[in-house]
């Protein structure tokens, strides 16, 4: 029977050293307080909600009144562990003929001393004036030689009145754990409570003033180099106005990001290309990225750049793409050989009567290296249209190849085509026109 007892001052002992361990992190926590309350113990509203039902007791309206309660007095003792848990212990006593259970009443009434232990778990802290809270905790009590347990579960409202003193309302069922010799009762309080510790106030000891930092740059002046000008600790308190790691006394350009290669300068750029001189392989001579600062090549030397002359290798006027101008001469003498290229009817066979005129192409383009030939079959609208095209083809292909055999001309020089019946120069419906529409044309170029 006194075991409860014993786990009830355990639970005490417990509290107390938590809350001193959590003093210094919860301000609000409560101070060690005593005070003292009026008790009241219901038994017969606990016995009516076993026997019946909550609903019927408060149909019942039996269950608030004093008359079949036993008043009591209490001495109680609160300690905060944080903000919002208080431990409460409370020791009572209040004369009652106590239901022992499966026992007779005797009819006596006698003192029934009860010591319990409680946590309060706050809804808000001591700084607000009023806060509700739960409690539970672990009691015994002693009656007439007999001896119990139990466990207080309730409510409560704490009022604050001054610093540290307070109003204290609480409402518990208490749950027998030693049903032998305790009977389950609901129990009141109502009660005040102060602190007789003053509370005490860390003694602040005054910060020694800072040592001085005129320029306010965080580096005070006993070890600032430049104490009236705002600077960087790497520095010794001396500035680097344009960030880039060189300070300004040693900084030829202290506004502008530089390298020390340069002393505090940008890489330069003589030209004024926006290619600097590092990558610049022409840094004396404006030029594009594209080619590494240099300017676009004119490999040809015609004044007309490499990106715009169809001849970079050939020199020519700007008139002509950069490329040279074929002589008019030489364009007659294509013209009138082109002209004189004759055929087998229906045949891509070359007649002797044109070999003169394709040893003078074959002459021009050896008095020229430089100078290509396009090679273009047309044919006149007889017959079927796929039939030209193929003869077509085939009549540009045996003038390549003559120039290329006889008149020892190199295959690269020369790109022979057929365009059929698509490109007709003269009428059709005569055998004039029709004579005309088959012919081969050569066009002399550079590019």
């Amino acid at each position: 029977m006194r075991k409860p007892v014993l786990v009830l001052l355990a639970t005490i002992m417990l509290g107390s050293v938590v809350a001193q361990e959590n003093g210094i992190k919860n301000p609000y926590k409560k101070r060690p307080a005593f005070g003292f309350a009026f008790t009241f113990h219901d038994f017969q509203t606990a016995q009516d909600l076993k026997n019946t039902s909550l609903n019927q007791v408060l149909k019942d309206k039996q269950w608030y009144k004093t008359g079949r309660m036993s008043p009591g007095l209490a001495l109680s003792y609160f300690q905060g562990l944080t903000d919002h848990l208080d431990f409460m212990a409370r020791l009572g006593g209040t004369f009652v003929s106590y239901p022992v259970p499966d026992k007779p009443q005797s009819g006596n009434d006698k003192l029934l001393a009860e010591l319990d232990a409680n946590i309060n778990a706050k809804l808000l802290s001591d700084k607000y004036w009023v806060s509700p809270y739960l409690t539970a905790g672990i009691g015994g009590s002693q009656w007439s030689g007999y001896w119990g347990a139990y466990v207080p579960l309730g409510v409560g409202l704490q009022i604050n009145l001054l610093d540290q003193a307070y109003i204290n309302l609480n409402a518990q069922y208490r749950v027998a754990v030693t049903s032998a010799t305790t009977a389950n009762h609901l129990f009141y309080s109502f009660g005040v409570a102060g602190s007789l510790f003053e509370k005490k106030e860390p003694k602040v000891i005054p910060p020694p003033p800072p040592p001085a930092d005129t320029d306010n740059d965080g580096i005070v002046d006993s070890i600032d180099a430049c104490p009236t000008v705002p600077g960087l600790a790497q520095f010794n308190g001396c500035p680097d106005t344009d960030g880039d790691g060189i300070q300004d006394k040693d900084d030829k350009c202290p506004d502008v990001k530089g390298l020390a290669k340069y002393n505090g300068c940008p890489i330069p750029d003589t030209d004024g290309d926006g290619i600097n001189d590092e990558e610049d392989k022409c840094p004396n001579q404006a030029g594009v990225a594209k080619y590494n600062g240099c300017p676009i090549p004119d490999t040809d030397g015609d004044g007309v750049n490499d990106e715009e002359d169809k001849c970079p290798a050939l020199a020519g006027p700007a008139s002509n793409q950069g490329c040279p101008e074929i002589k008019e001469e030489v364009k007659k003498r294509i013209d009138v050989a082109a002209k004189n290229v004759f055929f087998a009817t229906g045949s891509a066979k070359l007649l002797a009567k044109s070999n003169k005129s394709l040893d003078e192409v074959a002459k021009i383009l050896n008095e020229d290296p430089n100078l290509k030939l396009d090679i273009e079959g047309h044919t006149d609208n007889t017959g079927k249209p796929d039939k030209n095209q193929i003869l077509s083809e085939a009549r540009a292909k045996s003038v390549l190849d003559y120039l290329t055999t006889k008149g020892g001309i190199d295959p690269s020089r020369l790109v022979s085509a057929g365009f059929g019946q698509d490109q007709p120069i003269a009428d059709n419906k005569t055998a004039a026109g029709r004579a005309k529409n088959r012919r081969v044309d050569l066009k002399l170029h550079y590019n």
